[in-house]
């Protein structure tokens, strides 16, 4: 079993940035892919990113290219979503993910975080 909790979110103008971050407990955290996906309002839910356990990341969702940024440290367990340049159609429901399988993961991830509130005004 693993549990992911996120934290980071809120409310952030137009322009701006937030680092989402989520902690990982329960299973060994270093052998699972782990990632990102987002759900706004009235819209199916969205993979932005993931990264193995050894580094790299998967490719970013275009809606997101160039100003978003996943990194991970195995060290404490979290996995890290920086947010630059921020949209209001940014706004969602940001999830932290985490599965066995690099491919699964951009679809149907196994684990989930219960989510953050990321609210973009403009």
């Amino acid at each position: 079993q693993v549990r992911l909790a996120e934290s980071g979110g809120g409310l952030v103008q137009a322009g701006g940035s937030l680092r989402l971050s989520c902690v990982a407990s329960g299973r060994t955290f270093s052998s699972f892919v782990v990632g990102w996906f987002r759900q706004a309002p009235g819209k199916e839910r969205e993979f932005i990113v993931a990264v193995p356990w050894s580094g790299g990341s998967t490719d970013y969702a275009d809606s997101v290219k160039g100003r978003f940024a996943i990194s991970r440290d195995n060290t404490k367990n979290t996995v890290y979503l920086q947010m630059n340049s921020l949209k209001p159609e940014d706004t969602a429901v940001y999830y932290c993910v985490a599965d066995g399988s690099i491919m699964r993961i951009t679809t149907t991830p196994y684990y989930w975080g219960q989510g953050t509130q990321v609210t973009v005004s403009s």
